[in-house]
């Protein structure tokens, strides 16, 4: 029987015909943004000295702000104004704030917060040292509304802790500036009483202007000290202003976003490797790299179909906490000069300028404080911090919308009652929860408001809210000055 031949097999090395494992490819180097740097970073001590440096401007601008409320009894009768006189210098430094907010607002998300708070802070104290020589009723307006225009610029502060501040910490830190307003409010209030009756309102605003001069001597004498008798050499006095600048850029410095987002990526990568060696701290690895955005601070962008929504809802909220804040402050000034208290007699002596007759005295009231009323204004201003551990509470744990939604409410609640009839006790009971109160709700929309805007928009948000906002505070003087005069019924 033949045998079948076999065929030759070939026999294939799996392993020589394995296809070689790829060649590494090199790998994309990490990126991280600036919102990944500031919570890897964590809060330490450059948030607390920025917290600091910040609230110096916040003492000012309550200062400023809080000084229309304790002058007014006094220009009303120096000047013999009538009650829409002496309201229309609230309005106009609020018109001032109004215009302007928008003006810094654009100007900041183009080139830079810092520098604008900087210009908003020297020229509010220029004009508001200008103000104590004003020769008469018509300047005083004009150069208080100077003011407003300046201290409008302040806002800018808040953006730039808010851009340096890690999302948990900033409903416990933002609400804590308040302590800045009140002592700022408390300061003018108790130099009102001891400077007032004793050197004249002219003495108390230049008074008052000290904050802002001590801030630039401050930062002139660092600069003085770091070059000794370097004084007298001639060209010093120039080098030193220029250092002055630079000297205000490593105390306040860029915002980082705002750095990345005009493409200049190492400075707001060196802005923060600067916080992270100050809280000791590590910077997350990898490069810093966000898109550049060319379009910013286009009012535009806030009526935008993403946008107009919330926009609209923020505008009218900043307009009638506004009208509120700022309506009980006046309103508790025309309560104690006008004795408008149910039951309750005048503490207040009348006093009629010298050298007028009784025939030719204007037909305005012309009461000043007394001392029970300064302690009255200052037991009421203490209210705005008194809500301040349940407002940190409250937006923290039931959040911005509802815990502003909680404190508008009660706000409405305690206007209705200042209407009741009562005593003197009863109206600074009343007058306490409502500063308090409206505090609270300050403190809420900031931070809603600093956070629901993008980088490239914040800014102009920020100022445009602060200036429709303004329109509330314009109004509030006619309403709480003007009103109980012409009321029958006294405030209501």
């Amino acid at each position: 029987m033949a045998t079948k031949r076999a065929e030759p097999v070939t026999i294939l090395s799996l392993r020589k015909l394995s296809l070689g494992t790829p060649e590494p490819q090199p790998k994309e180097p990490r990126t991280f943004t600036v919102e990944e740097a500031v919570e890897t970073i964590g809060f330490g001590r450059f948030h607390i000295a920025l917290f600091l440096i910040m609230g110096s401007t916040g003492i000012a601008e309550a200062m400023e702000i809080m000084l229309i409320a304790v002058v007014s009894p006094v220009i009303r009768c120096e000047w013999q104004l009538e009650n829409w006189q002496v309201a229309l210098v609230t309005t106009m430094v609020f018109f001032g704030y109004m215009v302007f907010s928008i003006i810094f607002g654009l100007l900041a998300d183009r080139y830079g917060r810092w520098k604008i708070l900087l210009v908003s802070f020297l020229w509010g104290a220029y004009f508001s040292l200008l103000t104590s020589f004003s020769p008469s009723y018509i300047w005083f307006v004009f150069l208080r509304m100077m003011v407003g225009c300046g201290v409008s610029g302040h806002s800018q502060g808040l953006i730039i802790k808010t851009e340096f501040l890690p999302t948990k910490y900033r409903g416990y830190m933002l609400p804590l500036s308040q302590v800045f307003w009140l002592a700022g409010s408390l300061l003018i209030i108790g130099l009102a009483s001891v400077v007032i009756p004793t050197i004249g309102w002219r003495w108390l605003i230049r008074i008052a202007s000290i904050p802002g001069i001590i801030l630039i001597l401050a930062f002139k004498g660092t600069v003085s000290s770091a070059h000794g008798d370097d004084s007298r050499v001639p060209g010093f006095r120039a080098a030193a202003a220029l250092m002055f600048f630079v000297t205000c850029a490593q105390f306040i410095p860029e915002s980082a976003r705002f750095n990345v987002s005009t493409g200049n990526t190492q400075a707001a990568l060196a802005t923060l490797q600067h916080i992270a060696k100050m809280n000791r701290s590590a910077m997350p690895e990898g490069r810093l790299g966000e898109p550049i955005l060319d379009k910013r601070g286009r009012f535009a962008d806030l009526l935008d179909a993403k946008y107009l929504r919330t926009t609209l809802q923020i505008w009218v909220i900043w307009l009638g906490i506004s009208f509120a804040y700022y309506g009980v402050i006046l309103a508790s000034t025309e309560l104690l000069e006008r004795d408008l208290v149910c039951g309750s007699g005048s503490e207040s002596e009348a006093v009629v300028s010298v050298g007028v007759s009784e025939e030719s005295r204007s037909p305005c009231y012309c009461h000043m404080f007394a001392p029970s009323d300064y302690r009255t204004m200052i037991i009421s201003t203490i209210g705005e911090i008194a809500l301040n551990p349940l407002n940190i509470l409250g937006i923290n744990f039931l959040g911005r919308r509802l815990s502003l939604s909680i404190t508008m409410g009660c706000t409405a609640l305690f206007f209705l009652l200042l209407n009741i009839c009562t005593s003197s006790a009863g109206l600074i009971g009343f007058l306490f929860m409502l500063r308090a109160l409206v505090a609270a709700n300050f403190n809420t929309i900031y931070i809603y408001t600093a956070e629901v805007y993008p980088t490239t928009m914040r800014a102009l948000g920020m100022g445009t809210s602060g200036s429709l906002c303004r329109i509330g505070a314009m109004v509030a003087p006619f309403i709480s000055q003007v009103h109980p005069g012409v009321s029958a019924g006294g405030w209501a």
